[in-house]
């Protein structure tokens, strides 16, 4: 039996996640309010000639329909000035990691004034996964990061252009060759996301998939230590 979270978002693990949804739910009320009006509108005018007979010439009635689309315009780009703020602002960071794109897996680098890790992380073939994983979204190495701690993630490409997104945390941003763009990761609880990349980067497009872990700090910097020997 199909559940709700097959026609909605995923369950959001980020106060980016969590504005983005509130976003398209606040402009779809707007939407649904104004395709609802105008509708009206358009029956009146085919429907009821004898209340509609004078309202095609009103001067008030232009004014309204001139400013009422400014207004619900303006109503719409505050809000989303705002997300795009918080998904832009880069805080105050603990951990940095380094995101790569190659045709068709990504590389994790991981680097400290203690530490330097860096692994490769390939998608399962079906035949090798193993009976909880999922088809063409399970990967050899995950990217392992801790939650309730602010992280930069550095995302590059060395071929073509790529897109690291996760769904689950409202991160998506492209791996441009030759350029290093960045973003902010903070989680709210521990577990295991799903993303892909979302760039047409070539024939096997669909078959690099994203896998982060989110853990404790403290099991964190245990892992960093013993991927680090």
């Amino acid at each position: 039996m199909a559940t709700w979270n097959m026609y909605s978002f995923q369950d959001p693990n980020s106060f980016i996640s969590l504005m983005l949804i509130w976003l398209h739910d606040y402009n779809m009320m707007l939407l649904i309010s104004t395709m609802l009006l105008i509708s009206y509108f358009i029956f009146n005018l085919f429907y009821n000639k004898f209340t509609s007979r004078n309202i095609l010439h009103g001067n008030m009635l232009e004014i309204i329909w001139t400013l009422l689309p400014m207004v619900v315009l303006f109503d719409m780009a505050i809000p989303s000035l705002k997300v795009l703020y918080y998904m832009e602002n880069m805080q105050l960071f603990m951990y940095t990691v380094k995101s790569i794109g190659h045709q068709w897996y990504w590389s994790y680098e991981y680097f400290d004034n203690n530490f330097m890790v860096m692994y490769d992380s390939y998608m399962i073939n079906t035949i090798d996964l193993p009976k909880s994983g999922f088809r063409l979204l399970e990967v050899d190495n995950r990217l392992v990061l801790p939650n309730m701690v602010p992280v930069r993630n550095v995302v590059t490409s060395s071929d073509v252009i790529h897109s690291w997104a996760v769904p689950s945390l409202g991160l998506k941003i492209d791996a441009v060759p030759g350029r290093l763009n960045q973003i902010s990761l903070y989680s709210l609880r521990s577990g295991v996301y799903y993303g892909q990349c979302s760039e047409i980067c070539g024939m096997n497009h669909s078959f690099m998939p994203i896998v982060l872990e989110l853990t404790d700090e403290k099991s964190f910097k245990s892992w960093l230590m013993f991927m680090n020997k």
